[in-house]
């Protein structure tokens, strides 16, 4: 595996020290994450007790060289239109936050990392999931 776009699941699961999470970005030359993912981060962080130091350490993951932090554009809205359609057509709806994702990772051709068995309904990506702990 040479990309990888991480969810804010495996994010989360990395920062608890999940093996298979760990091992799976140990295995990749590129990872990458987009502004949804980073915003539920946040967003997250701010309803925690550990605020700063979250911050702290995602800001310490982004400086990383192989750590890559995609745009969400026009191409990417088509790519969500897609995913949209056929997941609404299939009935099998997932949050709008994880449709922005995985429009991501068809647009740029990567793997999606997660603990979040929503992606498994997304038939337009690849998807690398491992069970939470």
């Amino acid at each position: 595996m040479t990309a990888v776009l991480l969810d804010t699941s495996a994010y989360s699961a990395l920062r608890r020290g999940h093996p298979e999470v760990v091992s799976q970005l140990g295995r990749s030359a590129r990872v990458c994450l987009n502004p949804i993912v980073l915003g539920e981060l946040h967003a997250g962080f701010r309803k925690g007790v550990r605020r700063g130091k979250n911050e702290q350490e995602l800001e310490e993951f982004l400086e990383s060289p192989r750590v890559d932090v995609l745009s969400v554009d026009e191409d990417t809205a088509e790519r969500y239109a897609v995913i949209w359609h056929a997941l609404r057509e299939a009935g099998t709806p997932v949050p709008t936050n994880d449709l922005w994702i995985s429009a991501t990772a068809m647009q740029h051709g990567l793997a999606v990392l997660t603990t979040d068995g929503h992606f498994l309904k997304v038939k337009q990506i690849v998807v690398r999931w491992v069970r939470s702990e």
